[in-house]
């Protein structure tokens, strides 16, 4: 049996990013774990259970009834109601200002190297997207060393939506050379960001357009001899080139899933591009 490792923002993940993969998942009788940056319980985005909602680059709803109805009750159900905690999990790297900064960087590669072998349990790692991986995943020191655990192990490593963005940023220290350089990916594109209305759960922070644009983020981070691939106006845009399975949006959702599946189990390593 196979496992995976699911990472979910404590800010919101978007319905269909979880349910598609996680529901492709179960048919292929994974074994499946959640995480969150803190422990908490995750929850859906409301919008992300309203098939009535419009989304306002696309102009047209993005959630059927059918998953909106899956979201509610994934959302009731007890499946992920213990998650497991990063911050407890991942050891954080210390400040430079630390007056034991030698021993406490000793301290903090050998919590790393202990760490390999809790993660040999896992078969890849999915991180989900929504507007809340921006808060809590996307700069998160902790969350880029369990990325760079799994890439270090060989194991495939799965990101839809905003959660790509963690993938640019994930980079060890001694190049700070993002480990999508060179490779092909795709992510939510400047064409289908919100103007306004990104919101985070538990806030009533209304963004407006989101932070960054991801698709420049991504475009900088793969660098000349890798790309980005917006596919605007297809229907579907999922990029393998491993061990990256990235999805640009909730369209993207359950075929990211099938490709990670298929990278699983078939060895696929490119698709897409």
């Amino acid at each position: 049996m196979k496992r995976v490792l699911i990472l979910l923002s404590e800010y919101g993940y978007w319905g269909e990013e979880l349910v598609g993969p996680l529901e492709t998942f179960d048919r292929a009788g994974y074994q499946v774990d959640f995480a969150t940056p803190r422990g908490k319980r995750p929850s859906p985005l409301p919008p992300s259970m309203d098939p009535a909602y419009v989304d306002p680059p696309l102009g047209r709803s993005v959630t059927s009834e059918e998953v909106a109805r899956k979201t509610r009750e994934l959302d009731a159900s007890p499946r992920y109601d213990h998650p497991i905690d990063i911050s407890a999990w991942v050891p954080e790297r210390p400040y430079w200002s630390s007056p034991t900064l030698l021993r406490d960087m000793e301290h903090y590669y050998d919590r790393l190297d202990a760490l390999a072998p809790e993660l040999e349990k896992y078969d890849a790692i999915l991180l989900c997207g929504g507007s809340g991986p921006i808060v809590d995943i996307a700069n998160n020191d902790r969350v880029h060393a369990l990325i760079l655990s799994f890439l270090k192990l060989g194991k495939p490593i799965g990101a839809e939506c905003y959660g790509v963005t963690a993938l640019a940023f994930a980079r060890d220290l001694t190049d700070r050379k993002s480990i999508i350089w060179g490779k092909h990916v795709t992510g939510h594109c400047k064409e289908y960001d919100y103007k306004d209305g990104t919101g985070f759960l538990g806030t009533d922070l209304n963004m407006g357009p989101p932070p960054y644009p991801l698709e420049y983020i991504l475009r900088d981070a793969t660098g000349p001899d890798g790309g980005y691939h917006g596919n605007v106006g297809h229907a579907t845009s999922v990029i393998v080139d491993y061990p990256f399975i990235t999805g640009r949006s909730t369209p993207d959702s359950y075929l990211t899933g099938e490709k990670m599946v298929e990278v699983l189990e078939q060895g696929l390593t490119r698709f897409g591009w």
